[in-house]
């Protein structure tokens, strides 16, 4: 295939593509870190819940 053909095609598949807003961008971000923490408090409060059960059953 020739290069010349190949980036013009590359460069044809790009017009199509529609980049997110600053807004919308901002808004994921903050939808991820909230997700994040959310899971984070989940596994610290199970591993909490664990360690003491172990604690309890080893003495």
């Amino acid at each position: 295939m020739n290069l010349g053909i190949h980036i013009k095609n590359a460069r044809s598949e790009l017009t199509k593509v529609i980049f997110p807003t600053k807004g919308q961008v901002k808004q994921a971000y903050i939808s991820v870190l909230i997700v994040v923490a959310v899971i984070a408090a989940f596994l610290a409060l199970v591993d909490l819940l664990m360690s003491s059960v172990m604690s309890a059953l080893l003495g």
